[in-house]
């Protein structure tokens, strides 16, 4: 082994250590946020994300120790720490296209399980080397730390310490500063400086390796220079805002008509709000019908609910169409509420917690006319609101004549898909329930009611309504309702596979959008494809 002075020192081997724990955990939350925005950032996701970096830190480790053994150059480990840092600090800048370069071939290649393979292959190919370089530190300081067998035990333990220590800040340090703060791109260009740094002082230290550190310093400027911007949808100019919160990635963009809030790239709009204030066409139309069917005088005085106000669109229609409404909003991430009063003029009559949906019904001891779940978060609902123990719970803050409005962001067909599963559960707890699909979207409106919908006294209510174009939509959409029919599929807090339900249903929108360009695919090729577009 060569001799270098800097390895004498155990407090340089224990940064070491601990900044390359610190990094693995930050590349690992890092990859859920840049994956998010493509794949959702469901427990599916999470999981694609665990096991391939725990793979490649294993075969970090193997390749680290057998390294060490056989070659005990530090040279070489500090020269792996270089290719790390550059590789992170180049995630900004290439990664996106990589994903969506890895998903365009896919998408025209599979029919099955396409985000589950798309985020798969892409985390492979994007954070699986990096990570296997960093795997490699412990057993290779382990090899210059320990001098000799009496103290083989503390020393091992101190480095083992310094990883897991490191590891811990590197998971609240991401996730409560800098991702909010300073976003996504500048997260991995942070942690890959530490690693340059790192790797730098060795070298300096040696007095070797300075043209490999003059070009790594020079990649990772260029680096910084192009992807510091983290701008997720590189093809979209024209966004008023781009951002991102602890809990999502952030977008808005307006024209002269609407203004859109999307929380992720590839999965449609998540709000949206017209500048005239008139209907939007979407499902919040749709769920205006509650006010209607739970109160008599046509909703002016409904005490209404909204779990997942997001930017508020609902809330608005329900101030505008009904001005004597009482609206209490629930949204837990406060930056979407910053945003809907900066850019969706969220009313001042609608109040608005950030609080989870369901822990706020666990405190609220109020009773409402309507209640509505609006709470997606990218392609699934969250699993405990889900449950026939949460419907319970909104069932117990609902008045007698109170109705429920879920909003089912994707029209799944099949007898066990995510809606069926939803509609069954929800029939366990009221005896009454009825759907509509949304003309032109996925949507789809389900109606929770304590007792059938009388349907002369609902046209009577609807006949009362004195905006004309309210009044004709929302007789279609009542003409349109189906009584839903139970089954026995059940979604409790023990047991709801919502997620796997929910890629099954966007597996079959996805196969349904692009039937026609596989089947073009087949028979011509990608030039096929390419000379279509």
């Amino acid at each position: 082994m060569k001799e270098r002075k800097i390895l004498k020192n155990k407090a340089y081997l224990y940064l070491t250590e601990f900044f390359a724990g610190m990094a693995v955990m930050a590349v690992e939350l890092g990859a859920s946020r840049l994956l998010a925005p493509y794949f959702s950032s469901s427990q599916i996701v999470w999981t694609i994300i665990i096991s391939t970096i725990m793979i490649a830190m294993a075969l970090g480790n193997i390749y680290g120790g057998r390294s060490a053994d056989k070659n005990p150059d530090p040279d070489r480990l500090y020269r792996r720490l270089l290719i790390a840092a550059v590789w992170t600090a180049a995630i900004p800048v290439l990664g996106k296209y990589t994903i969506l370069l890895i998903t365009g071939i896919l998408i025209v290649t599979i029919s099955s399980n396409l985000l589950i393979a798309a985020g798969f292959l892409a985390c492979m190919v994007i954070f699986v080397f990096p990570c296997f370089l960093l795997g490699t530190v412990t057993p290779s300081l382990t090899k210059y730390a320990v001098r000799s067998l009496d103290d083989s035990g503390s020393t091992v333990g101190r480095l083992g310490a310094a990883n897991t220590v490191g590891s811990i800040i590197g998971t609240f340090t991401p996730t409560f500063i800098t991702i909010p703060t300073l976003g996504t791109s500048v997260t991995f260009l942070i942690f890959s400086g530490i690693l340059l740094a790192l790797a730098m002082i060795y070298f300096i230290s040696a007095n070797t390796g300075k043209i490999r550190c003059l070009v790594s310093v020079i990649l990772f400027v260029v680096c910084s220079v192009f992807g510091h911007s983290g701008h997720f949808a590189f093809w979209n100019n024209s966004l008023a805002y781009e951002g991102e919160s602890i809990y999502n990635y952030l977008q808005v963009q307006e024209d002269k008509d609407t203004v859109i809030l999307s929380t992720n790239v590839l999965f449609g709009i998540q709000s949206i709000s017209r500048k005239d204030g008139s209907l939007t066409g979407m499902y919040y139309d749709y769920a205006m019908a509650a006010p209607v069917m739970a109160q008599s005088d046509a909703g002016d005085a409904c005490d209404i609910l909204i779990l997942g106000n997001g930017s508020g669109t609902y809330a608005k229609e329900c101030a505008n169409y009904f001005p004597d409404a009482k609206i209490q909003g629930v949204e837990i991430d406060q930056k979407i509420t910053d945003l809907a009063d900066r850019y969706f003029d969220m009313p001042d009559s609608v109040k608005v917690a950030t609080y989870d949906g369901r822990a706020y019904l666990e405190a609220d001891r109020h009773t409402y006319d309507v209640i509505m779940v609006d709470a997606y978060q990218d392609i699934s609902v969250p699993f405990q609101m889900s449950s026939v123990e949460f419907f319970n719970m909104v069932k117990e803050h609902l008045k007698p004549n109170g109705v429920m409005v879920v909003n089912m962001n994707m029209r799944a067909s099949g007898e066990k898909s995510i809606n069926s599963y939803l509609s069954d559960t929800i029939s366990t707890v009221f005896p009454s329930v009825y759907t509509v699909d949304v003309k032109g979207y996925t949507n789809r409106e389900l109606f929770a009611l304590n007792e059938d919908l009388d349907a002369d006294t609902l046209n009577d209510r609807l006949d009362r309504i004195g905006d004309p174009d309210l009044k004709a939509l929302l007789k279609k959409v009542c003409g349109n309702l189906r009584q839903y029919r139970s089954g026995d599929l059940l979604l409790t807090d023990d047991k709801a596979p919502v997620e796997l339900l929910s890629m099954r249903a966007i597996d079959q929108i996805i196969n349904d959008e692009l039937a026609y360009y596989k089947k073009l695919f087949r028979e011509k090729g990608i030039q096929g494809v390419l000379n279509e577009l």
